[in-house]
């Protein structure tokens, strides 16, 4: 997927990145068609994969960048990784390396893959797909396409609010951003409660009144509450249960929980509080924030998209 998000916060930083994208996987390979990474001049983001694969196209990557710093024909190399590269995985990839100084539009991005093919005509089957891709929604998988690059572009899939901004809270979005198809909302009391630096895509909401901010949160979001006051997580519980939601997780002990559920249920909600897990995570990791951010996203990706909609209010 050709992730559009990432690759404009990319530019916006450094200028010009160049970016590489698995074209082609066969048989045993690290990372699959569409994987992909962007590099610059100190530094990279996501991955291919690989260990010494990765290593030397980051190293073609900042070669091209530097003898080539604004658009143009990328590089196409397909690589043996037992024979070229002395890895176990046995199987080959096809590398396409590109520079790139803005985002591309659309859907779907089509693009001759490699230095030396001029000018070219875009052929038939690409033209088709496209055509499928606008009338119908449907996006192709990324990979070649009679010497053409095509990738649709990365939609996050899930809409995940994460409340408070302490110990957990950062814990919990550091593992969690990093993660493809996720949009982020963070909320907080105030901007001095995020760090300074918050991870690329999150959207950091800083709010006097937390509560009145779950108007704004689509009914199919997932929240997770863990703000520095059992007052506030009650009162977004509350919020939450009459607003509508896919998900809703609360840290606390069983003593909070066996509390917050007879205040909610007093406030109308006793039909409903099956629909919160509390606690969030897997307890049997311990209570350092790390090792609570592991369980919770662990438990978030592990959890199919169907039960996230059950009984959705």
């Amino acid at each position: 997927m050709f992730d559009r998000a990432a690759l404009g916060a990319a530019l916006a930083r450094h200028g010009a990145v160049a970016r590489v994208v698995v074209a082609a996987a066969e048989g045993s390979c690290p990372r699959e068609a569409g994987a992909s990474m962007l590099v610059w001049g100190a530094g990279q983001s996501g991955t291919i994969g690989g260990g010494a694969l990765e290593h030397e196209a980051v190293a073609g990557a900042r070669a091209l960048l530097a003898a080539a710093p604004g658009p143009g024909p990328g590089v196409l190399a397909r690589i043996p990784l037992g024979p070229a590269r002395g890895q176990c995985c046995g199987g080959a990839v096809t590398l396409l390396t590109e520079v790139y100084r803005a985002v591309p539009e659309g859907p779907v991005v089509a693009r001759l893959a490699g230095a030396g093919a001029g000018g070219a005509a875009m052929p038939l089957a690409v033209a088709r797909l496209l055509a499928q891709a606008r009338g119908s929604g449907v996006l192709p998988a990324p990979g070649l396409v009679q010497g053409w690059m095509v990738e649709p572009v990365l939609q996050p899939a899930r809409a995940i609010w994460v409340w408070g901004a302490g110990h957990v809270g950062r814990a919990i979005v550091a593992v969690l951003a990093p993660c493809p198809g996720i949009a982020i909302t963070w909320v907080d009391v105030a901007p001095d409660r995020f760090p300074d630096t918050v991870p690329e895509g999150v959207r950091v909401l800083p709010v006097a009144e937390p509560a009145r901010a779950v108007a704004l949160a689509p009914v199919t979001a997932e929240h997770l509450v863990l703000t520095y006051s059992h007052a506030l997580d009650l009162e977004l519980c509350h919020r939450l249960l009459g607003h509508g939601f896919a998900r809703l997780g609360l840290i606390g002990s069983a003593t909070k929980w066996a509390r917050f559920r007879g205040r909610l249920a007093a406030l109308g909600h006793s039909a409903t509080l099956g629909r919160i897990d509390c606690p969030i995570g897997d307890p049997g990791l311990g209570k350092h924030p790390q090792a609570i951010a592991v369980g919770v996203v662990a438990r978030l990706l592990a959890q199919p998209a169907e039960r996230r909609q059950e009984g959705r209010a």
